[in-house]
């Protein structure tokens, strides 16, 4: 996931807010951060006090719009979506719950609310405000395609239970793929296209917002790294957050119809496992099946066949395909190279689209 790097990613859910503690399921909010959309020459350069002024700007436009969610004994964040009182955070936030408490940013009032819909694939979801009150401000999205390594990013939620909370940093990469800690013996969402920031990220600020100078919201802080050489200790300054073009897709699918209706992720049409060589190594991603009409189907590619290299990544088990094609679009060709009956082969195959169900 990183190369050379000995790190892990944990879920930033708080649990029990007052206590300060985090929990490394997969389940919690990442506080907003900006990131500028200016290009570099449009960057502040004046005075320590120009820059200063356009952090304070950002935080009065933004912060109104990032909220607090509790659910049991659980805390993470989530940002106002739109007037009718939608909110949108992680899926791994909401975990199986339906209804939750909210606090705004300017309130101390719990207001409540129940779910509209959530999608674990993209970890989104979005809840609803039973009584939203007309002082709602939605937050403005930006465009995550726009966004640039160097760019300055304000991260916005409840760390640790403290509310309206807000740390800044940089955008340090965009695209990065991504794979969740899993829970009950599941794997997690593997996510692509993930913005990764310098902005620090804690337990509870999963759901909030990674933010830029223009006051646009460009993702939603969602993962934080840890060092497993350090007992698991948290790598500093090593944050993902989920693009805001991926946000704002799942999102209006889910408050149109309740669900996703389309992933707009990449599939192989395939169902697979790891497969082991002769010395008990996993060596591939074995076939078991193809979906009638799906991609693989299409390309030729049959149950049986190991799966070795998509493209020019390396296939060695189930989890290093799915973050492969986790990196890839549906529509896009890519050569899937295969072993079958000990022989090498390959295939161009058209990718189709992840099923939503």
């Amino acid at each position: 996931m990183l190369p050379g790097a000995a790190v892990a990613l944990t879920g930033l859910l708080a649990s029990g807010c007052t206590s300060g503690s985090g929990s490394t399921a997969a389940s919690g909010s990442a506080s907003p951060s900006g990131s500028a959309s200016r290009t570099p020459s449009a960057a502040p350069s004046g005075s320590g006090t120009d820059l200063q002024s356009d952090y304070q700007r950002v935080i009065r436009n933004v912060l109104p719009s990032v909220v607090q969610i509790t659910s049991g004994d659980s805390l993470g964040s989530g940002i106002v979506y739109d007037a009718k009182g939608d909110i949108v955070t992680n899926a791994h936030v909401v975990g199986t719950a339906q209804s939750f408490t909210v606090t705004l940013a300017n309130s101390t009032t719990p207001l409540a609310a129940t779910l509209v819909g959530s999608y674990p694939d993209s970890d989104l979801a979005v809840i609803r405000l039973s009584s939203p009150p007309g002082s709602l401000k939605p937050a403005s999205f930006g465009d995550s395609s726009k966004v640039e390594v160097g760019q300055i990013t304000l991260a916005m939620g409840s760390p640790l239970g403290l509310a309206s909370s807000v740390t800044q940093g940089i955008v340090s990469a965009t695209g990065r793929t991504v794979t969740e800690p899993g829970g009950n013996g599941s794997p997690g969402a593997t996510i692509g296209n993930m913005v990764q920031t310098s902005a620090a990220i804690n337990p509870g600020n999963s759901g909030g917002a990674l933010v830029n100078l223009d006051s646009k919201v460009i993702g939603i802080n969602t993962l934080a790294a840890v060092d497993q050489e350090l007992n698991g200790s948290a790598a500093p300054g090593i944050g993902f957050a989920i693009p805001s073009a991926t946000i704002t897709s799942i999102a209006d699918q889910l408050i149109k119809d309740g669900k996703v209706t389309n992933s707009g992720r990449a599939a192989l049409g395939v169902t697979a496992r790891t497969y082991f060589d002769s010395n008990f190594q996993p060596a591939g991603a074995v076939i078991v099946s193809v979906t009638q009409g799906g991609a693989a189907q299409a390309a030729g590619l049959q149950p049986g066949d190991v799966i070795t290299k998509l493209g020019d990544t390396d296939i060695t088990s189930l989890n290093s395909l799915t973050t492969a094609l986790a990196a890839l679009t549906p529509g896009s060709q890519v050569a899937v190279t295969y072993s079958r009956n000990g022989q090498s082969q390959t295939a161009q195959v058209t990718l189709g689209t992840l099923p939503t169900s």
